[in-house]
């Protein structure tokens, strides 16, 4: 064990040309430069008046990165995992639960430079998390979201097996506008192929993070 006061570092997930481990310090400033401008933040983050939006919106990267750990508890965490294809940082791929010891349900978010895209990336790197959610972690469920006009995540979830999960209205901007929630139970993804070549390291120590006991 590399990390043996946060294990969570040591874990790796790989699936083809894409690897995902999870973020560090030192991943910051790499990842804010490469965020794309069309990434979908936390409208009710915090913004510092006299800073550009720009760097407003890599101020949210930092913040949720700290959070994330800072708050990270075995009834709720977030996991957000560097994404690499080819050994090149091209994004970010969150899982994350509440209240998971119970409900067993994981959620999950993700972004792409766009010069990556298109290129089957993005269903890779989401595989690569459902693989470990459905596996080692014994997840019953996972959920997603993403707005109606959002067809590429939809359909890497549809791709995947999710379901219709019903709609909601959200603030997007200054407007309110239509959030689509999918839902992919255990039995579907165990049904399908999903987790094919999907390999897991690490899992050693983390079990406790999680709130469940080691198979």
């Amino acid at each position: 064990m590399t990390h043996p006061y946060w294990p969570l570092w040591d874990l790796r997930l790989r699936v083809g040309e894409v690897d995902l481990r999870p973020m560090t310090e030192a991943d910051l400033v790499p990842l804010a430069d490469l965020l794309p401008d069309d990434v979908e933040l936390d409208p009710d983050a915090t913004r510092y008046p006299g800073l550009p939006e720009a760097t407003n919106r890599r101020v949210i990267g930092f913040q949720r990165y700290w959070n994330g750990y800072g708050s990270w508890r075995p009834e709720q965490w977030q996991l957000g995992f560097c994404v690499r294809a080819g050994g090149e940082l091209v994004g970010v791929q969150e899982l994350a639960a509440d209240d998971f010891p119970l409900l067993r349900t994981v959620d999950s978010a993700s972004h792409l430079v766009p010069a990556v895209r298109g290129r089957g990336i993005g269903r890779q790197m989401r595989r690569a998390i459902l693989a470990l959610a459905f596996g080692p972690l014994r997840a019953q469920a996972a959920i997603t979201s993403a707005w109606h006009d959002n067809y590429a995540s939809l359909a890497v979830s549809r791709a995947l097996g999710y379901q219709p999960n019903g709609e909601s209205l959200h603030r997007r901007g200054d407007q309110v506008d239509t959030l689509q929630h999918l839902r992919l139970p255990r039995s579907d993804w165990l049904a399908g192929d999903g987790a094919a070549g999907v390999r897991i390291e690490g899992m050693d120590g983390c079990w406790p993070y999680f709130g469940i006991e080691p198979r």
